[in-house]
């Protein structure tokens, strides 16, 4: 689908409010593209890697230690059976949101309803992520055994699919985010995965997206090697561009090669933590200019021609991060800060 943002605004997700219906309220009133949130202060179940993970074979869920593991100790045949019986026969409820996973989800629903527009931004824990951070019973992260690999894989392709479903009930156009912040740590004895098997994994789910007729983002919440993600399927790259924009200066082929099949770039322009008191929208703005300046001017001296005129309709523009780590007093800072940088921008 044609997709031409000008500095559009949206929100990478987590929120650490805790009246759902009153942050809804705002959300879709005062973003170009509204996002439901997640609620991390509510309960553990809205942790992002919590969340997704009530359809999972062999998980287990610790709710007084906070924590969420398999358990492979025991014979998972029945339970992966049952998961990959869901998963073939396309059983989108069996991946659905639990309401008490995802206050957040539902309550956006019902305020979508009655508020005119026609995006929507909706999330899913990536797979590498999630795989490096849920554990089994010895703590071996579950990215290095393949059948709980491939769990977590088509675990995040089916609720990304009922996802796009149900926000089409509320909007016609739907994004899904995939974020990805442990792929700051590509390339490091941290993640013992090629190039090439982070890309298939991730485009398994961008192609499920758009098979649902929705448009792929990606978000990584630090530096990583960008050419990795821009040579997946990805139709949205979200960056820290507050702290990392001039990294995005090393990847001219990679990024010429995004743009020219239509791909945008998702700004995190504004600081998601206390640095949100030493900012203001006019300088976050031409912190932004600068640094498209910068991308424009070293693709240049090696070759390859990027115009800054390029991001006016190819842009939108987030906070660096999720917002649910901070204070409410911070969040509601970096929303109003994000607002007026976008109308700065355009």
């Amino acid at each position: 689908m044609p997709f031409n943002p000008n500095f559009w605004t949206t929100l990478n997700g987590s929120m650490p409010h805790i009246n759902t219906a009153e942050i809804c309220q705002r959300i879709a009133n005062s973003l170009d593209i509204p996002v439901w949130p997640q609620m991390p202060r509510l309960n553990f179940r809205e942790n992002m890697y919590t969340q997704f993970s009530a359809a999972l074979p062999a998980l287990v869920l610790d709710e007084d230690n906070q924590k969420i593991s398999f358990d492979t100790s025991q014979d998972i045949t029945p339970a992966l059976e049952a998961f990959y019986s869901s998963y073939l026969e396309e059983d989108f409820d069996y991946f659905s949101l639990p309401p008490d996973y995802a206050d957040g989800f539902y309550t956006m629903l019902k305020q979508l309803s009655g508020t005119p527009g026609e995006w929507v931004k909706g999330q899913v824990t990536g797979p590498i992520s999630a795989g490096l951070t849920v554990t089994d019973q010895d703590l071996r992260a579950s990215l290095y055994d393949e059948l709980l690999a491939d769990s977590l894989l088509k675990n995040a392709v089916m609720n990304a699919r009922w996802q796009i479903r149900t926000l089409k009930t509320v909007r016609s156009k739907v994004m899904i985010f995939v974020d990805e912040p442990y792929m700051a740590s590509f390339g490091s004895a941290y993640i013992s995965l090629g190039r090439q098997q982070v890309i298939t994994m991730l485009d398994e789910v961008f192609e499920a997206i758009h098979a649902e007729g929705a448009l792929a983002g990606v978000h990584c919440c630090a530096n990583t090697d960008w050419s990795v993600l821009l040579d997946t399927q990805v139709d949205i790259l979200n960056m820290d561009a507050y702290g990392y924009i001039e990294n995005l200066a090393l990847y001219p082929e990679e990024l010429r090669s995004f743009l020219d099949r239509g791909g945008v770039i998702a700004w995190g322009i504004v600081p998601s933590t206390e640095e949100i008191e030493s900012v203001t929208p006019k300088g976050l703005a031409d912190h932004l200019r600068a640094g498209i300046e910068l991308i424009c001017s070293k693709a240049a001296a090696r070759g390859v021609a990027i115009h800054p005129e390029e991001f006016q309709e190819r842009s939108l523009l987030t906070p660096a991060c999720g917002l649910g780590p901070t204070t409410v007093e911070v969040a509601d800072k970096v929303l109003l800060t994000l607002l007026e940088t976008g109308r700065i921008l355009r």
